[in-house]
C-alpha cells in the first residue's frame, strides 16, 4: 500500500507526522509492504504549518491516479496571509478554534486541492483517509455528501450541515472513506488501517514499538441499529 499524506498551508503537524510514523513503521515491519510520502496539491515544495510556523517539504505532487491511501490532516494556528505562518494571539497565544479553523480548512478550496480528492474518491483503487478537521477539507468540496465520517467534536455540527452523517467516534470505516476525530486519533487510524490493509500481526508489532494503545471501537454502518441512543 502507498499513502500519501497531503500537506496544504496551515496544517496540523501532528495530524501530518503521527499517521506518517505509524505507516511508515508498518513499511519497515512488513518488509516494504506499507510506503509513505508527503505531497501537496502544488506539487514539490516547503509548507508552513499552523503550529508555530514548523515547515514541512512535499516531495511531490498529489496523484489520484495512484492505487492506495491519500490521506488529509486538518489545520491549526491563526489565520494569517496564505503561505505564512498562522499566528497566535500576542496577548493570550490562544485562539478560537471553532472561528478560525474553518477558514483556514476553507483556504484550501481556492486550490487545486479539492479537484485531486474529487478524483481520487473517483477511483476505485484509492482509499481516502481524514483525521481531525481533514473531513472538513472533504465536506466543504462536497464530497461527503451522505456518507459517514467523524471530526474533532468541534466540527460536527459543520458535518451534518454539509450533508455528512456526522458519528461521534474515534475512528469511522465507511469504506473507501476511513476518517479519524481529534487529533492524536491520527495515530488510531493510522493503525486501523494497517491492520485492514496489511494484517493484524503489523499493526500489533507497530502498536508495541509506538508503546500505544488503540481507543475505542472502529464505528462502521453494520449490525442492528441501537435503540435509544
Amino acid at each position: 500500500m502507498h499513502a500519501q499524506i497531503v500537506l496544504f498551508d496551515g496544517f496540523d503537524p501532528l495530524d501530518v507526522i503521527a499517521p506518517y510514523e505509524v505507516l511508515y513503521a508498518g513499511g519497515t515491519a512488513s518488509g516494504g509492504g506499507v510506503s509513505v510520502e508527503l505531497v501537496s496539491a502544488e506539487g514539490p515544495r516547503e509548507v508552513v504549518s499552523g503550529t508555530g510556523g514548523l515547515t514541512l517539504r512535499a516531495a511531490a505532487a498529489l496523484d489520484p491516479a495512484r492505487a492506495g491511501l491519500i490521506l488529509v490532516p486538518g489545520a491549526s494556528g491563526r489565520v494569517g496571509k496564505p503561505g505564512e505562518a498562522p499566528e497566535q494571539d500576542a496577548g493570550t497565544g490562544e485562539w478560537r478554534q471553532d472561528e478560525l479553523i474553518p477558514v483556514l480548512l476553507g483556504r484550501t478550496l481556492t486550490t487545486e486541492l479539492p479537484t485531486l480528492l474529487r478524483e481520487a474518491m473517483e477511483n476505485p483503487e484509492v482509499t481516502v483517509g481524514a483525521v481531525c478537521g481533514g473531513s472538513l477539507v472533504l465536506a466543504m468540496a462536497g464530497l461527503l455528501e451522505g456518507r459517514h465520517a467523524t471530526s474533532h467534536h468541534m466540527g460536527l455540527d459543520l458535518l451534518d450541515a454539509t450533508g455528512v452523517h456526522a458519528v461521534r467516534a474515534r475512528v469511522v470505516d465507511d469504506g473507501d472513506l476511513v476518517t479519524g476525530a481529534g487529533v492524536t486519533s491520527g495515530l488510531d487510524l493510522g493503525l486501523y488501517l494497517l491492520e485492514r490493509e496489511v494484517g493484524p500481526r503489523i499493526a500489533h508489532a507497530v502498536e508495541v514499538l509506538f508503546a500505544h494503545e488503540r481507543r475505542g471501537t472502529v464505528w462502521r454502518a453494520r449490525g442492528p441499529v441501537p435503540a435509544g441512543f
